[in-house]
């Protein structure tokens, strides 16, 4: 290992999945030097800290001098809306009146979600039409009056949805510029223009959610950059994980919390492309208790096309596109009564190394079967699975194999053979072959390939916005978004002289008239 003067270029990756949470270090040279899974934790921080613990210590105090980057992707946000604790008490701002009074905001969310919300919506005029015409004049007069209630109520955020600001977002700035004169400079405001792109329902949703997640945000971050200073890793720079593949800086992450959600899947992707060096591929995470089979694109996960919904929410900001199945390490084997032989949906999970039969436990799982057939070396005592019925095992593995190649198939966008990617600590449930591949791939370190896919990962700005072609022609509006997708890039932390366009989207929006709806991702190296 080098010494503790080299320049600081190590980075300390951890993912947090639901079973286990990951961290690796990687050297400068992007060599990885050290491994180790956790089991997560209720409350997903003691987990993070009791990794990060063991990998520095697998490296000893002076190589952890090294370390000059710390990046970490968790599932703080998606636990707290899935749990419906933690989240801020959120003002909900529309600029639509008239046009919008049929639907109101959140009509179809979960009772539970707007009560631990204490979500309250307001209504004001303004807003936009297709072409960028106004519906109405925005009404400061309103949004002054809506401040005072946000400030006299104690509302904690606020999340500001104009109608049509994908193609104009004027009111939605100028509402939050007269926020802030009344609420004060820092006051936790989002745009929608700034989460979502068009669907002016999904958006809204989408900004609500973010303008909930700003405290558990803000926790998650303080509590992550103490954890590094209790091991001495004060100074290092920090990032978190986004759902793209990337990742962003504290303070972006702040700003845009819901960009976190589905962190770890795209992590895996990513770390999967890393240690293949493939960048067009299915790859399958297993872990202890579901498995993730996403896309990789051109070096980046694919994008869901559709609307998400997230904690029972529909929503419409990016999100990966992703098949996730209840199969797992951990999964439970079960035969019925007509001697059918089930696995999962349900899971030991991260106490497989207690209950399952081949670590000495009663219950038997996937694990087990795959042990039984000598296909997992090193993994468990087969001897406490030998005298398992050969035809249950069979039928299981068969079970196990047909769950996955319906979850690749589902993922694939063409009849052909297509190269799949094993990682995850579960993947050694995988056969290695699999139908409808003609190249299974299972790498070294697979089993932590989330941790490695968070540690490697560049910094990306996202633009989506929709332009009049009757007011700017194509070319000039190709030229702004990719400006734009820069500039993003650099806010989240990228080197500006490494960001560069990596993919570049215009669809005519045939309902629209003349609209083009532009999407640009940029991408650059961390600030080394």
């Amino acid at each position: 290992m080098p010494d503790a003067s080299e320049n600081r270029t190590w980075r300390l990756g951890i993912d947090v999945g639901g079973t286990n949470t990951d961290a690796v270090v990687i050297d400068g040279d992007l060599n990885l030097v050290a491994a180790t899974k956790s089991p997560t934790t209720e409350d997903v921080m003691s987990g993070i800290v009791a990794a990060m613990h063991e990998v520095i210590a697998q490296i000893g105090a002076d190589a952890a001098r090294n370390i000059g980057f710390a990046m970490l992707g968790t599932t703080h946000c998606t636990n707290a809306i899935v749990e419906r604790k933690r989240l801020n008490k959120v003002a909900a701002l529309r600029i639509g009146a008239p046009a919008t009074t049929a639907i109101s905001c959140m009509a179809d969310w979960p009772v539970e979600l707007k009560d631990a919300m204490r979500v309250r919506d307001f209504l004001v005029h303004g807003g936009n039409e297709f072409d960028g015409r106004e519906i109405s004049a925005l009404s400061e007069d309103e949004i002054r009056d809506v401040a005072r209630v946000v400030r006299d109520e104690g509302f904690e955020s606020v999340a500001v949805t104009s109608v049509f600001s994908p193609v104009s977002d004027a009111h939605e700035k100028r509402t939050a510029a007269i926020l802030r004169e009344e609420l004060g400079e820092g006051f936790p405001i989002t745009l929608s223009s700034e989460i979502g792109s068009l669907g002016f329902l999904e958006r809204e949703n989408a900004s609500i959610l973010n303008a909930a997640l700003y405290d558990v945000a803000r926790t998650t971050a303080d509590g992550f950059e103490a954890a590094l200073a209790s091991e001495g890793l004060a100074d290092v720079a920090v990032y978190l994980g986004q759902n793209d593949g990337t990742l962003m800086s504290v303070d972006y992450a702040k700003r845009y919390p819901i960009f976190t959600i589905a962190c770890g899947p795209t992590n895996s992707i990513r770390g999967a492309s890393f240690l293949t060096q493939e960048k067009d591929a299915v790859v399958v995470d297993i872990g202890g208790t579901t498995t993730d089979v996403g896309v990789l694109a051109h070096g980046f996960p694919r994008e869901s096309m559709v609307a998400v919904e997230i904690g029972d929410v529909r929503t419409n900001f990016r999100m990966p596109d992703l098949v996730s199945v209840g199969l797992g390490g951990g999964s439970l084997v079960r035969q019925l009564e007509d001697g059918c032989v089930t696995v999962g949906p349900d899971s030991v999970g991260y106490l497989v190394t207690q209950k399952a039969l081949c670590f000495g436990g009663d219950t038997l799982t996937a694990t087990d079967i795959v042990v039984a057939k000598g296909l997992a070396e090193g993994v468990g005592d087969p001897v406490l699975v030998a005298d398992l019925d050969p035809a249950l095992v069979d039928a299981a593995y068969a079970e196990i194999t047909r769950i996955i190649e319906d979850a690749v198939d589902a993922m694939k966008t063409s009849a052909g053979d297509v190269t799949v990617i094993l990682v995850g600590g579960g993947s050694i449930l995988a056969p290695d072959a699999l139908e409808g591949s003609d190249n299974v791939l299972r790498p070294e370190n697979f089993g932590v390939a989330n941790a490695v896919g968070s540690a490697i990962a560049q910094v990306s700005g996202q633009v989506a916005k929709v332009f009049s072609l009757s007011e700017t022609p194509r070319d000039q509006a190709i030229a702004e978004s990719k400006r734009r997708a820069c500039d993003e890039a650099v806010a989240a932390g990228a080197n500006p002289d490494t960001v560069e366009v990596v993919d570049v989207e215009d669809i005519p929006m045939a309902y629209l008239g003349d609209a083009l709806c532009i999407r640009v991702k940029a991408v650059g190296d961390l600030m080394l």
